[in-house]
């Protein structure tokens, strides 16, 4: 790379993962464009960055947003371009797929898959003037899906094809794409999503409960379990550095050693994976949870 200042596009740069990497890279010089949904989050973001972060208003869901952050970054790069595009910005959606909503299953795509191309198509001829790199952050859910993970593995799953296809699309212009794959992290991204799953547990008909109502429990021991030996974020920080900056970057970053056992766990025999998750975390306990269909919801 050459002397200028290098400069890279990170959404969803507000907590947890993408603002430990927008700092990280501000601490290595890099001007940071972090994307953020809220103003409260200008002031910290800018007294922490070293004066190499600028805040840039990113709600990946609205396009118009999307397209006001590409025309604030390009005026401010000009013709140097962008040398990279982190697509951090995600949500966690989870449930039995029979009485997950269907508005919150759309969310789930429209920020986690939907939201990453609509904010790469917006950068890309930035970063294909400066032949900058694009990296994913997927997770180790993109390989293998947990009961009532469903909604999250999905999405996560649907990144890893699309990284596949956009790494070979672009190779022509010698760009450069990534995925990283981190295993449970230490951020705020499962607090909020528990809350908010929780609560659209409390809308779930009765019959929910009835069915699903011990795996809901243990959704939650699993998850207290799981955050207690999640790794720090500076660790996906520093794949996401190398992603960006290694003469040889890797296509996939797997992080973590929860993320490696999860791994190893898929490469089991279908059978024997499904029966150690189902001790793992199903209950095994009563399975006459038969419940009659009523009229009204035979079909629906």
């Amino acid at each position: 790379m050459d002397d200028h200042q290098r400069s890279v596009v990170i959404t969803g740069a507000s907590t947890g993962i993408g603002r430990t990497c927008a700092l990280a890279l501000a601490a290595q010089g890099w001007h940071v464009f972090a994307g953020i949904r809220a103003a409260v989050d200008v002031d910290a973001l800018r007294s922490e960055g070293q004066g190499n972060v600028t805040p840039v208003f990113i709600d990946v869901t609205h396009p118009e947003a999307i397209a006001a952050a590409a025309q604030q970054v390009y005026e401010e790069t000009g013709e140097a371009g962008l040398d990279g595009l982190v697509n951090n910005a995600g949500i966690a959606v989870v449930g039995p797929l029979e009485f997950v909503p269907i508005s919150q299953l759309r969310r789930q795509l429209e920020v986690n898959v939907i939201g990453q191309i609509a904010v790469t198509q917006s950068f890309l001829p930035m970063l294909r003037h400066a032949q900058g790199r694009v990296v994913l952050m997927g997770s180790v859910s993109g390989f293998c899906s947990l009961p009532l993970f469903g909604p999250y593995s999905a999405s996560k799953f649907a990144l890893e094809a699309l990284a596949d296809a956009l790494r070979l699309e672009l190779r022509p212009w010698g760009m450069h794409v990534a995925i990283v794959e981190p295993g449970a992290t230490k951020t705020a991204i499962w607090d909020k999503s528990v809350a908010e799953n929780r609560a659209m547990k409390a809308r779930f008909p009765a019959k929910a409960g009835i069915l699903y109502g011990e795996m809901l429990l243990r959704l939650d021991e699993v998850v207290r379990n799981t955050s207690e030996r999640a790794i720090p974020s500076i660790r996906v920080a520093e794949a996401v550095t190398h992603a960006l900056t290694a003469s040889r970057p890797k296509a996939r970053y797997v992080v973590g050693e929860m993320a490696r056992v999860q791994l190893i766990m898929e490469a089991l025999p279908v059978w024997l994976r499904d029966l150690i998750l189902a001790q793992l975390l199903l209950s095994q306990g009563d399975t006459d949870r038969n419940v009659p269909i009523s009229a009204p919801e035979f079909g629906v």
